[in-house]
């Protein structure tokens, strides 16, 4: 799931002009956006199974989209069409190309591993910052956590079996989304950083991108639906509503009170609460390694996170 970053540049408010406080404090947010993106992975198997994949992500970013313009309808879009390219490209691995695979991987893996292949992430993140960005070396401690997230990856696809059970093109193609998000975070902070916009009419901008994106990909590989399935319809309105829209807003407010690392620590909820409504929900079944796994992977996720004191 794609997530905002505050900027660098907000200088504190005096006495005479502290921001409203949060009608929630921010720890309910915290819980409720862990809640909808943990779930996201449950709606999307759900709406692809009345809809084509491409069909559920448009349909995701036609509702993202509505719900994040209805909250920055007050801010100016951003402008520049030098900008607006490279805002494209983010779009693309950020949102159009991650959001389209999870949903074909989705076709054939159950929701619980989808939502675990997510939480690769951070590690994938790790492994490119150490050759995209000079400033961002490795310690022993994150080189550690890298080895040891992969190890869980290997303890969740059950590698000593020989992926027995396992659909391989399902499976890369969650990895691959999972790859997709640090390659567009690593852009966008080599090309978008310091440009003077508001981080949420970016995102506002960048959702608006991908939906176009998927407007013209969309009816180059599927047709219009012959009829409209109620259940997969609510599924992606929701998907779109709250797993993008309201999460997008969620996830800016928390960086903007509690700052990044704070907010981030939601990536480590959201294969447990997907495994959970997996489970509980669409009765998939769970091996006990995947639960396993799924715990080495957080774990050595998190200690990619780890920052030396010249770092922090």
């Amino acid at each position: 799931m794609s997530t905002v970053t505050a900027s660098r540049t907000q200088s504190p408010a005096t006495p005479d002009q502290a921001p409203p406080r949060p009608r929630l404090d921010w720890r309910l947010r915290f819980g409720a956006l862990s809640l909808i993106w943990g779930f996201s992975f449950l709606l999307i198997k759900v709406g692809t199974s009345g809809y084509a994949p491409f069909q559920v992500t448009l349909g995701r970013l036609v509702f993202g989209t509505a719900v994040l313009a209805m909250a920055v309808k007050r801010e100016r879009l951003p402008r520049g069409g030098r900008l607006w390219a490279h805002m494209a490209v983010a779009a693309f691995f950020l949102n159009a190309l991650p959001f389209s695979l999870f949903a074909y991987s989705e076709l054939t893996i159950p929701s619980t591993l989808a939502g675990i292949c997510n939480a690769t992430s951070p590690l994938w993140g790790m492994a490119l910052s150490v050759v995209a960005l000079s400033e961002d070396r490795p310690t022993r401690v994150r080189v550690a956590g890298l080895g040891l997230g992969f190890l869980g990856v290997l303890t969740v696809l059950g590698a000593w079996q020989g992926f027995h059970g396992l659909d391989a093109t399902g499976t890369a193609m969650a990895l691959l989304a999972s790859l997709s998000y640090p390659v567009g975070w690593i852009y966008v902070r080599r090309t978008l950083a310091g440009t003077g916009n508001s981080h949420l009419s970016m995102t506002g901008g960048q959702l608006l991108v991908a939906t176009v994106q998927l407007a013209v990909v969309t009816p180059l590989f599927t047709g219009m639906p012959k009829h409209f399935a109620l259940v997969p319809l609510l599924a992606v309105a929701a998907l779109g509503a709250l797993g993008t829209g309201l999460a997008v807003l969620l996830q800016y407010g928390l960086v903007a009170e509690v700052g990044p690392t704070t907010a981030q620590m939601v990536t480590y909820f959201i294969p447990v609460i997907a495994t959970a409504a997996g489970v509980a929900i669409l009765g998939e079944s769970l091996r006990w390694n995947t639960p396993v796994g799924a715990a080495i992977v957080l774990a050595g996720a998190a200690l990619t996170q780890v920052r030396g004191r010249k770092s922090a």
